[in-house]
């Protein structure tokens, strides 16, 4: 098993079109240009740490010659597609953990493995400009920490095959590694293994597996196995499917039902096309919104949780449910942010899909309540936006280019080089 992680993935997107960020302090923001969420080793060297406001270091930024960008999600979301799709060819079993992970299974001898490593990560370099890690290892757990080590140790060039490196050298790292170091180990599970005297990853591996089953959980002991070897994780339980999300804040605040109408019909399609994404559907909706927690005027966090026919990504479906919320939207109040979580999930064609076909098969409806013929509507919507970017498609509100100011600011955002043909990059020789 190998998973292959793509370096400070942001960060690296961005300079693959601009050349002249190499080297520098770069930091990518959050939504609005609120915080810092990404940064290049050099932005660490200054200092400027995980979640840092952007207003409290953009007065600086000239000073220290720090570069910042908007995030630019439609270059990312393309980059990773082509990243995935190089990785596809190099296996026949590829399982996208998110959108800078993936896990791919990989035949042969242990050094052929690792022969291919070093060959995935030279082609995604060379066709995508970005630099990836590669851990090999027998489990996901270990493929983890074997892509960790790739990308600490420079003596191994970015690749680990963790069964070729000495037995050892091995135990030492695990010895070095606390336990929340270790994949799916949370701070909670921690605490309690702590108590247990379990402190490092090591600890950890030596465990009794029934032991941890009976003290914790099924999960945990899984991840014990993991680390003694045994793979135990399949692909549904490694792709943190237990919910959906899409939420943004406001750039500037939304006001009437209307205004939030067109903002929960994106965000449903977002959502919509996020299980799209993942071939997943799901049974229950929940949609809300909320003012500041600073405002001196009225405070409201609306919220209403719907549950669906039958399991569906349907984008018409999950914006019809959406709108559930806006009885609920004050008119004349300030909401600074919304969204909408879908959970419940299973993954597409199984237990409910025939019914979910077959309430899909009546005449037209709608286009932003209907069932109607709406089954592949999902996949379709989904595939043009990764085609040709986020604001190419959309659903009834969600269509519309014109009289959303409530989207989020991105000041700095660089251009769209590979989903608008206006921002194509240009060359000249």
């Amino acid at each position: 098993m190998a998973l292959v992680d793509v370096n400070n993935f942001y960060v690296s997107s961005e300079r693959a079109f601009d050349p002249s960020l190499e080297g520098k302090p770069l930091v990518v923001l959050s939504n609005n240009d609120g915080c810092v969420i990404t940064r290049s080793a050099e932005a660490k060297a200054l200092g400027i740490p995980m979640g840092a406001p952007w207003f409290q270091i953009a007065e600086q930024a000239k000073a220290w010659g720090l570069q910042a960008r908007s995030s630019n999600y439609e270059l990312y979301g393309d980059m990773s597609a082509r990243v995935m799709e190089v990785l596809g060819r190099h296996t026949t079993d590829l399982e996208i953990y998110s959108i800078d992970e993936a896990f791919l299974t990989l035949g042969g001898t242990h050094r052929e493995q690792r022969t291919t490593g070093r060959t995935i990560k030279q082609t995604v370099q060379r066709n995508t400009g970005l630099p990836v890690c590669v851990g090999i290892a027998p489990t996901k757990t270990l493929a983890k920490l074997a892509n960790r080590w790739a990308k600490g140790n420079t003596r191994l060039d970015g690749v680990c095959h963790w069964e070729l490196i000495p037995a050892g050298q091995r135990e030492a790292l695990l010895r070095r590694l606390k336990v929340t170091d270790i994949w799916g180990v949370g701070a909670r599970s921690a605490a309690r293994l702590n108590a247990l005297g379990i402190d490092s990853a090591w600890d950890l591996t030596q465990a009794d597996p029934v032991v941890i089953r009976k003290k914790f959980s099924v999960v945990l002991m899984r991840t014990v196995l993991e680390l003694q070897g045994t793979p135990c994780i399949t692909s549904n339980e490694s792709t943190g499917n237990e919910q959906v999300m899409f939420s943004r804040s406001f750039a500037h605040p939304v006001s009437t039902p209307e205004a939030m109408r067109q903002a929960l019909s994106v965000y449903a399609q977002g959502a919509a096309s996020r299980l799209a994404r993942k071939d997943l559907q799901g049974r229950v909706l929940t949609a809300f919104a909320g003012t500041s927690p600073f405002s001196t005027g009225t405070r409201s966090s609306p919220s209403i949780c719907i549950p669906l026919p039958v399991h569906t990504a349907d984008p018409l479906e999950l914006t019809r449910a959406a709108h559930g919320l806006l009885p609920l939207i004050e008119e004349g109040v300030s909401y600074i942010r919304a969204g909408v979580i879908i959970t419940d999930l299973q993954p597409v064609g199984t237990q409910d899909s025939l019914l979910n076909l077959e309430l899909g098969s009546g005449d037209d409806a709608d286009p932003e309540g209907g069932r109607a013929g709406a089954k592949d509507t999902g996949p379709l919507l989904h595939e043009i936006s990764r085609r040709f970017g986020r604001s190419s498609i959309g659903l009834g509100h969600a269509g519309l280019r014109a009289g959303s100011e409530w989207t989020m600011k991105r000041d700095m955002l660089s251009p769209h080089y590979t989903t608008k043909w206006a921002d194509l990059p240009v060359v000249k020789a």
